[in-house]
This record gives structure tokens, C-alpha cells and sequence, in this order.
């Protein structure tokens, strides 16, 4: 591994501030409910490290940036980060944002967290500069086909957004269900209105319609269209990528986005530390926090060990990856290789599928557990 020079101190023990980059989507297009609670996560492990003396007598400081689901701006952002002297970048949630900040920070030397995006390949190749929080797509996406078939769902439809996020979703849904008797529609929202789709449905006698796109639009039209329709009364909706995961999902849709089966990564019941850490999370954000609000924690908290035992040169933290032995929010975090990833991976987090109880709209239920 060819890393360039650490910039000048970035290693001092003088009590001057250690600085992270950050990214998250803060601004439309962005999923900015995503982005409020990964950021909150971020900061809020920030600063549990800095009130118990931070790492090695220096502060952590994070420097935020806002991509707004822009992967040009997200490359600007780490640019930018880099002159500054980050020791490491954490972070982002929209995997093709993700993947060129990633691609951007291995070209730079820089090591990168990655916080919550789950695109298979977040590099060209294969690098020792880049780990992952979040579970692979296709693990937790495989997990959610063997759901719906263990439900019965066997002729399925996907609306979907044109993306490589949403296509590779789609080829690991068709590639899983295939095998066992499940087929796939694809219907393109380019050319389907949500009247559409649900003729379409009927025409092609799905059972299940999942939502490959973005929230709120396309998503909230195209369940109250699916809902209020007769004919697909027996439908199931599902969302995979987790949008009824957020409180804007419950206050546009009510009872209409209860039901909606989606991915959700955390366990099914916390232990103390996860409790501890979710209260924190839920007085900081007002609301109930989201899985993404763990994920940005557990970021942090494996940053500042390896910063802590192998130092803050940007050389020592893409090294030290192999050697993450942490106890998580959600469970003890280590790092592997994992095939067709190309990243240090945490494999796995809790993989559960869940929905919003109808009879309770603000209580999750599981559904499946991976």
C-alpha cells in the first residue's frame, strides 16, 4: 500500500485538537432526516470521547461537511478535508455518494469509516484504507428476499428509480429468489405513474411491490396509490432500504405506512450499552433515534480506539483496521474481508426485518431476523 506522507501534525501529542472529516447528507436532494441522525451519532460519540480526555490528552474535533446525495460534492468535500489535515473520514449515507468519497480518500491516502452506506463495492478495488459499519448490501438484501418468500411472496415487483444503488438492489433480489421459484418485474418509474404500477401489478399478479426509490417522492404517492386501490388489497408493500425507518415516513403516510417491511440493523432487544447509548441519542434528537443515529456512535467509538492504540498517522489507522477489537452499541465489532467488497467489513451487525405495527404505528415489530 502506497500511502502518501501523513501532513504535518497530524501525529502531535501537544493537546491541539485531532480532526476528523464527516460527511452526511444535510441538504435536498439528500435523505436529510438520515443525515440529522447520523450526524447526531457522530457528534454525539464525539463528545463521550472529549468529556473522558479525549485520545491521548487531544480533543477530537470533527470537521462536517453536507454532501446532499451529490457524489461530486462529496469529492470536493474530501479534497478540502484532506488540505486540512484530517487524520480520517467517517461517515455518509448514500451509497453512490459513499462509493466516490471512498474511491476519492483511497486515491488521497486517506483513511475512511464508512458509517452507513451499504453498496457492495465502495472502491474500484480492493483497499486497505477503507472499512465499513454497515452491513454489505448484498448480505442484509438477501436476507430480506429470504423473507418474503418464507412469507409466501414468490411473484414480486420492484418500482424502481434509475441508480446503481437500486439496480444492484434489484440483480440481488432476482439472482436470490430465482433459485427458489421467485420471480421479478421491474417497473421503471421513469415511464410508470402510480396509477401505472398498480395496473401493472394486477397485470402481472404480484404479491408484493417494493419501493427501490427515493422518499418521499416517488414512495409516499405510490403507497397511498397501492392503498387506496382494491384490486391490490392483498399486496404487500416493502421498502427494503429502510425509508419507513424515520419518523417523516409515519407523519406523511399515518396508518397507511404501517406494514411496510424494511431492513433494519439493530438487535432486537438492546443490552445495556445500546440502551445507555439510544437514550443519550433520543434526548438529542428529540425523537426516537434510527438505526442510522447507531451507526454514526459505533463509528466513532471504533475511530477513537484505533487512534488511540495505533496512533493518528493516516498510514497507522488504514493498518490498524485487521485489529479492531471493540465493544459496539449493537454488539463486539470486528473487521474481515468479505467477498466482493473490497473493504475491511464488519460482518455482520443485527440484521432484522421489521415493520411498523399497524395496530401501534410508532411500535416495530420483527418480522424475520438474519
Amino acid at each position: 500500500m502506497n500511502t502518501p506522507p501523513t501532513p504535518p501534525g497530524a501525529g502531535r501529542a501537544d493537546g491541539s485538537s485531532l480532526r476528523v472529516g464527516a460527511l452526511a447528507p444535510l441538504t435536498r436532494p439528500g435523505w436529510v432526516e438520515a443525515g440529522r441522525h447520523l450526524l447526531a451519532g457522530l457528534e454525539l460519540a464525539v463528545g463521550e470521547v472529549n468529556a473522558a480526555g479525549g485520545i491521548l490528552g487531544r480533543p477530537l474535533e470533527l470537521l462536517v461537511r453536507d454532501t446532499a446525495a451529490d457524489p461530486g460534492r462529496a469529492v470536493t468535500a474530501v479534497d478540502e478535508l484532506a488540505d486540512l489535515g484530517v487524520a480520517a473520514l467517517v461517515g455518509e449515507y448514500h451509497s453512490v455518494v459513499a462509493r466516490a468519497a471512498a474511491s476519492r480518500a483511497d486515491a488521497l491516502g486517506l483513511p475512511f469509516l464508512c458509517s452507513s452506506a451499504v453498496l457492495d463495492a465502495l472502491t474500484d478495488g480492493p483497499t486497505d484504507r477503507v472499512a465499513r459499519i454497515a452491513p454489505a448490501q448484498s448480505h442484509g438484501w438477501r436476507i430480506y428476499a429470504d423473507f418474503l418468500l418464507g412469507a409466501g411472496h414468490e411473484r414480486v415487483a420492484v418500482a424502481l428509480d434509475p441508480s446503481v444503488y437500486w439496480a444492484s438492489g434489484t440483480r440481488i433480489l432476482r439472482e436470490h429468489l430465482a433459485p427458489r421459484g421467485g420471480t421479478l418485474v421491474e417497473l421503471d418509474m421513469r415511464t410508470h405513474t402510480p396509477g401505472a404500477v398498480c395496473d401493472a401489478l394486477v397485470t402481472h399478479r404480484a404479491t408484493a411491490l417494493l419501493l427501490l426509490v427515493g422518499s418521499p417522492e416517488p414512495a409516499v404517492p405510490l403507497v397511498r396509490s397501492v392503498r387506496g386501490d382494491r384490486r391490490l388489497a392483498e399486496v404487500l408493500i416493502g421498502a427494503p432500504a429502510g425509508q419507513p425507518e424515520f419518523a417523516e415516513w409515519a407523519e406523511l403516510l399515518g396508518d397507511a405506512g404501517a406494514g411496510v417491511p424494511f431492513l433494519r440493523y439493530l438487535p432486537e432487544r438492546p443490552g445495556p450499552l445500546g440502551a445507555g447509548v439510544g437514550a443519550r441519542l433520543r434526548e438529542r434528537l428529540g425523537a426516537a433515534p434510527s438505526f442510522v443515529a447507531f451507526e454514526g456512535h459505533d463509528t466513532i467509538v471504533v475511530l477513537a480506539e484505533v487512534l488511540r492504540a495505533h496512533g493518528a498517522g493516516r498510514a497507522d489507522i488504514a493498518g490498524a483496521w485487521p485489529h479492531v477489537r471493540v465493544e459496539g452499541s449493537r454488539g463486539p465489532i470486528r473487521f474481515s474481508r468479505t467477498p466482493g467488497t473490497g473493504v475491511w467489513q464488519w460482518a455482520w451487525p443485527p440484521v432484522r426485518v421489521v415493520d411498523r405495527d399497524p395496530a401501534e404505528p410508532d411500535r416495530f415489530r420483527v418480522l424475520h431476523t438474519g
